[in-house]
């Protein structure tokens, strides 16, 4: 038996299913476990709350552990019982093989961890960066980010960590600011496991355009200047624009509606709020086109799920979804050229259905195959391999 038996990995992140407002890190832990939880044994340690929230989650026991399915457990702090003792105890009753901690900046789901890691003596310590060394995100709130990389350097705190790049140019972030020596494996960030195989055509007029947004109002998300881009749109077009997700701060949200209520009469903006991930896929198909200009992105799982819904995208080149404009799915342009988004805008405002649909086919195709791909799978199961 003991042969047979699949390692363990603990994962610790901040937030995680059915929790859907942090957006990407959910996703990505979902979806690795959703691929590998034949091949290992995974223990999440969590909150029992979602981002920006203090309801707990329905359906879920809170600080205990929880099975989800066959190889897949989580354990759901409550606020009330999380503390440094209570983290460390439950922990250490893992009996991990591989610690697997997202992000960096996070006291009890980021920095705890590693020091547990350290006082019992992990074999394999792993951290996600999750984005958050990209110089988009490290220059929010930059000059406290700098003064925690600088301590963290001084003090060793990554010494025999190995760092998860999910890309070339997230290991080189990640290489830029904790020096060439760190460790870093390769992996891509995993899709949703494909299930809905069909593809879903488009009404389209020409003059008129829906455009959806899923993501955080927040300065990474760049939803501030999406909106100034419209606001300089001169077209006779129809546009609606509907944003979906939680308002990152008051503050930033004061500036996107001064913008807003500057919209020419053709312009119509709408914020909805958060969207569960599970309804997203459907909300999509009832837009043509996602808009986003993201700051940065180490994936961007809702790029994907446009692709996967036959929606194709108008994103920044700060992703790894490059070259969309060749491959006829959308746009991926630079974000200090603000004329080429409202052009691009333009081409599709003009398009009529026969024109859309040609852009929906591509992207469905592109997105389909990508899912199918199984090298990506392949990388992660070496991540957590001896």
């Amino acid at each position: 038996m003991a042969l047979n038996k699949k390692r363990r990995i603990l994962i610790t992140i901040d937030w995680f299913v059915p929790g859907y407002k942090a957006g990407g890190p959910i996703q990505s832990c979902a979806n690795l476990i959703a691929h590998l939880k034949d091949s290992f044994e995974f223990w999440v340690i969590t909150r029992d709350t979602d981002y920006c929230s203090d309801t707990p989650y329905q359906g879920i026991t809170s600080d205990c552990w929880n099975q989800l399915e066959e190889n897949v457990h989580v354990y759901y702090f409550s606020k009330a019982k999380l503390s440094p003792t209570s983290l460390y105890r439950v922990i250490k009753g893992v009996e991990a093989d591989v610690f697997y901690i997202n992000g960096v900046y996070s006291f009890y789901f980021s920095i705890l961890p590693l020091i547990s890691a350290y006082i019992l003596r992990a074999k394999q310590i792993m951290i996600a960066g999750r984005g958050m060394f990209a110089a988009g995100s490290v220059t929010v709130k930059g000059g406290k980010k700098k003064l925690f990389f600088s301590v963290a350097k001084a003090v060793g705190l990554y010494k025999g960590v190995v760092f998860h790049a999910t890309n070339e140019v997230e290991q080189e972030d990640i290489k830029a600011i904790l020096g060439s020596p760190v460790q870093v494996k390769v992996a891509p960030n995993l899709p949703k496991k494909l299930t809905d195989q069909s593809q879903t055509v488009s009404a389209k007029n020409a003059g008129s355009l829906r455009m959806i947004s899923v993501a955080r109002i927040s300065p990474e998300k760049n939803t501030r200047y999406a909106l100034e881009v419209l606001s300089r749109y001169q077209g006779s077009g129809k546009i609606s624009f509907d944003m979906f997700g939680p308002v990152y701060s008051e503050p930033y949200w004061q500036e996107c509606l001064e913008v807003i209520s500057q919209m020419p009469a053709n312009v119509k903006v709408k914020y909805h709020g958060s969207i569960e991930n599970n309804l997203v896929s459907e909300k999509l198909k009832n837009y043509h086109l996602l808009f986003m200009p993201t700051r940065g992105e180490n994936f961007g799982h809702i790029i994907l799920e446009s692709l996967a819904a036959g929606r194709p995208v108008l994103i920044s080149d700060k992703t790894p979804w490059r070259n969309l404009q060749g491959l006829g799915v959308g746009y991926d342009l630079p974000l200090t050229d603000e004329d080429s988004f409202i052009d691009a805008i333009e081409t599709f405002v003009k398009m009529d259905e026969e024109e859309f649909n040609v852009f929906s086919c591509k992207a469905f195709s592109y997105a389909k195959d990508f899912m199918e791909r199984n090298d990506s799978v392949d990388a992660n199961v070496a991540l957590f391999s001896t």
